[in-house]
């Protein structure tokens, strides 16, 4: 076959659906770019009022903590058999358990004084009070009942009732009994046998002949409170005794090594796990806002000139930052309409929606660009402008759709996991996606418009009521090459496409 015969043929099936579809959307996104460039101002208002009507779904905005609705498989035989279990055994105990370590590595804390400072940890636990609603607690007052935490059970005595393990039972938790002791470690080696030792010593050394216990380097202590805890909004809560762990636990043992100079602590708490999420949800909260702004300045930096003034497009990078936050505030307000959760993961939704944002503006403002290549901006009026902001639409309108379709799609297919944290993240992302297509396409294009009016008649980025001296060498007949458009035609394309 020739090659006249190969462009006489006829377009075939395929074909002639992608140019249809091409078509459609370059027609559809003309239509949309002349409204947004001929009503900037209306469809910047309508887009926020839009948004702001979205984000009042939030106030429906629905947490959730516990791990078995988010990371257990719903409809499935493991949720099943976990139900069933805690049907037959409920969790009616918080733990917190505290290793203490001699001071310097290796040191053996089975010695009187170590012994001594560890029972006056024990007392401030025992004996501190919390306060929740006027009510005032101790650790006796919440503890799980049982029996066999004293080595002589006195039944007056309000430790021996709490479930409690730790060598110190062996004084009956007093630390006079302690104090009147001439061998410890004889004392010790009453507690059980050796592999009940080894349960609460850490590096236990035994005598080869005897069996008997000769040092330890550290020592664990057990506390066990009966659980309170009651399910929220979806989210478990237990304040009577998070406020206890809060200021009486956690106080005491992290204390304890400035108090007594011969003991370090390593502690665990029921509480832990969420004050620690807290703490790295605080963290993420602090790069969400570094990267945002890191994000102002790059934009800024390559959309336009660095330097404030005609070329300049901060308030373009501003905007685009903008579209962001409004799409995750709509988006987040439509999902929490839907009744999906919100779970710790979803929190990296921001650095996700910050990227891809920032990457329609980019298509957007090259396509003005490229739109204006060879005409000054003063012999445009607002009506070769809006022609323009149209024209620069249906250009970036294909790939936006495109790259912003391939996501959504990716991440709605993604939400029919049967972990919940990851369908309703994916299920999120996807409705946020869609809204920062949406708003890219009407809301920074009317902004882009605006901007553009800014640099025809002069005036200055951002602070757009005041006007510029004009300078002539600042005119431009069209979108200047960028350093990284420079590298890829020059330097970048010609080595990869060089060679077979």
């Amino acid at each position: 076959m020739t090659t006249a015969e190969v462009d006489a043929r006829s377009p075939s099936c395929c074909e002639r659906t992608g140019d249809k579809v091409d078509q459609t959307i370059h027609s559809a996104f003309h239509s949309l770019g002349s409204f947004c460039s001929h009503r900037p101002k209306l469809t910047i208002a309508l887009s926020l009022l839009v948004c702001v009507l979205c984000a009042g779904g939030m106030a429906k905005l629905t947490t959730e903590n516990r791990p078995e609705k988010l990371w257990v498989p719903q409809g499935t035989a493991a949720e099943a058999e976990q139900d069933q279990f805690f049907g037959y055994f409920p969790r009616d105990a918080r733990f917190e358990n505290i290793i203490v370590e001699g001071a310097q590595k290796g040191d053996n804390v089975l010695t009187r004084d170590h012994l001594i400072s560890v029972m006056k940890m024990h007392g401030e636990i025992e004996s501190g009070v919390s306060e929740h609603e006027g009510e005032t607690y101790t650790f006796t007052d919440l503890c799980v009942v049982a029996g066999g935490s004293c080595a002589v059970y006195d039944p007056s005595d309000a430790i021996c009732t709490c479930l409690v393990t730790s060598i110190l039972k062996m004084w009956n938790y007093d630390l006079e009994t302690l104090e009147a002791d001439e061998d410890v470690v004889a004392t010790i080696n009453k507690y059980g046998t050796k592999e009940d030792l080894e349960g609460v010593l850490g590096n236990a050394v035994f005598d080869p002949a005897t069996g008997d216990l000769v040092s330890a380097e550290a020592i664990s202590m057990s506390y066990f409170l009966a659980d309170r805890a009651v399910v929220e909004d979806r989210n478990e809560i237990d304040p009577i005794n998070e406020t206890w762990e809060e200021r009486v636990f956690l106080k005491s043992a992290s204390s304890a090594p400035q108090k007594y100079g011969n003991i370090n602590t390593n502690y665990l708490s029921s509480r832990s796990f969420n004050d620690e999420f807290g703490g790295e949800i605080g963290g993420d909260l602090i790069f969400v806002q570094v990267s945002y702004i890191v994000a102002f300045v790059f934009v800024g930096a390559t959309m336009g000139s660095k330097i404030c003034g005609r070329g300049s497009r901060w308030a373009m990078s501003l905007a685009s930052i903008m579209l962001v936050a409004l799409s995750t505030v709509a988006g987040f307000g439509i999902a929490s309409l839907a009744g999906l959760i919100y779970g710790p993961v979803h929190s990296v939704l921001p650095f996700v929606l910050l990227g891809i944002g920032v990457d329609d503006s980019f298509v957007i403002a090259n396509a003005f660009d490229r739109e204006r290549e060879g005409v000054p901006r003063e012999s445009e009026d607002d009506e070769s402008l809006s022609k323009r902001g149209a024209r620069a639409l249906a250009r970036a309108g294909a790939s936006i759709t495109v790259t912003s379709l391939t996501d959504l799609v990716a991440f709605a297919i993604s939400s029919s996991s049967a972990l919940p944290a990851l369908g309703s993240f994916c299920a999120y992302a996807s409705i946020n996606i869609f809204f920062l297509w949406a708003l890219s396409a009407t809301f920074f294009t009317a902004a882009m418009v605006i901007d553009e009016k800014r640099q025809r008649e002069n005036r200055r980025d951002i602070l757009c009521c005041l006007t510029r001296k004009t300078i002539r060498d600042e005119e431009d007949t069209g979108s200047k090459e960028g350093f990284i458009s420079k590298y890829f035609r020059n330097y970048h394309a010609p080595a990869i496409l060089s060679k077979p």
